[in-house]
């Protein structure tokens, strides 16, 4: 525990710098690109920020619905770039990881940070290959392979590809503001078939289900007024797969929203700005930060309208001790006219405080 704490001294104030767009020397995301594979599995260490993302609804023999959540975040700092010394925190890594279980109604979650360095931490070029620890995030065989040995549940999980990648935005460019440079590289793997254990409060479970992972990168993915996002990843029944997004303001207007459907034959609709909706529905405030968030919504896409619902109200994450910001990050469910279509993850960012990236 010292040593983990030793390594993550730096890490809160270097993260979120006050004024992220003062400082020059990160690569833009600009369109007219190409996403290569595998390479863009890995780690591009000099963007600002990048993240892999891997939400899903599993269940054991019980029937009893989990939602399990591991999140590897990797940011550059600006920092030490021209000190020599392997400790220098030259790149930070941090992880997220959480299991939602309605009976015990409140999020069970657990964090770690440390600066990359020799084998103790860090994020690889080659491939998916996320690490600090004992906690791991990988791409092995063609499969995503998570170990979380957390201090209240540990997962061990695969998570198999059963379709082809879908890019989000143009070919991967992801628009997330007014100007082009507001933006990120993205795709992901919705659909993925998981197995593996889950284990909670001693009580261990193979499970199976369903989960979607995005990879992300940018230097730059928020316009000047905006405060957050709402973002909204659904694995559909009938084998497609829906994301959304909008960006908002502090008066909760849209800055810039967007997404991407598609449908049981594969076919793939990119959703632009004005086919893409959230209208918030039915507020819970945390008794512990009292911050209220907006856990049901109607999400309009192109012309369907989702109603989503959480498993759980209570899927806040507090990562104040990690990357500094607490959000709600939870299992949804989706419905058209009162009929189930599918399941997924909701993100909530920015309800709180102003969040910086």
């Amino acid at each position: 525990m010292r040593r983990r704490a030793f390594l993550a001294l730096p890490l809160v104030a270097a993260t979120f710098p006050s004024s992220p767009r003062a400082e020059a020397g990160f690569p833009a995301v600009l369109p007219g690109a190409a996403l290569r594979f595998p390479r863009d599995h890995g780690s591009h260490p000099d963007y600002r920020t990048e993240w892999w993302y891997a939400t899903g609804w599993v269940q054991g023999g019980d029937g009893a619905p989990l939602g399990v959540q591991v999140t590897f975040f990797r940011n550059r700092p600006r920092v030490a770039e021209d000190n020599p010394s392997r400790f220098a925190a030259r790149q930070l890594v941090f992880a997220h990881a959480a299991v939602a279980e309605a009976a015990h109604g409140r999020l069970r979650h657990d964090q770690r940070a440390s600066r990359a360095m020799f084998d103790l931490a860090g994020a690889d070029e080659a491939t998916t290959r996320a690490w600090i620890g004992d906690w791991s995030l990988a791409l092995e065989g063609g499969r995503y392979v998570a170990a979380i040995p957390a201090r209240d549940f540990s997962l061990d999980l695969e998570f198999e590809p059963t379709q082809p990648i879908l890019l989000q935005g143009e070919q991967g460019y992801s628009r997330k503001g007014p100007l082009p440079q507001q933006a990120s590289w993205y795709y992901s793997r919705p659909q993925l078939a998981v197995r593996g254990r889950v284990v909670v409060a001693g009580r261990a479970r193979d499970v199976r289900g369903r989960a979607w992972l995005d990879h992300e990168w940018s230097s730059e993915v928020m316009a000047e007024n905006a405060v957050g996002w709402d973002w909204i990843g659904i694995n559909l029944d009938d084998g497609g797969a829906l994301m959304a997004f909008r960006m908002r303001d502090r008066d909760g207007g849209v800055v810039w929203a967007g997404g991407a459907r598609r449908d049981a034959q594969g076919r793939t609709a990119i959703l632009g700005p004005h086919a893409v909706r959230f209208t918030p529905g039915r507020r819970w405030t945390s008794p512990r930060t009292g911050f209220a968030y907006p856990v049901e919504f109607v999400v309009t896409a192109g012309d369907a309208d989702y109603a989503v619902a959480p498993l759980m109200d209570d899927q806040e994450l507090d990562s104040r001790a990690s990357t500094g910001i607490v959000y709600w990050e939870g299992a949804v469910s989706a419905s058209i006219a009162g009929r189930p279509v599918g399941r997924g993850y909701l993100e909530l960012t920015g309800y709180g405080s102003t969040l910086r990236i």
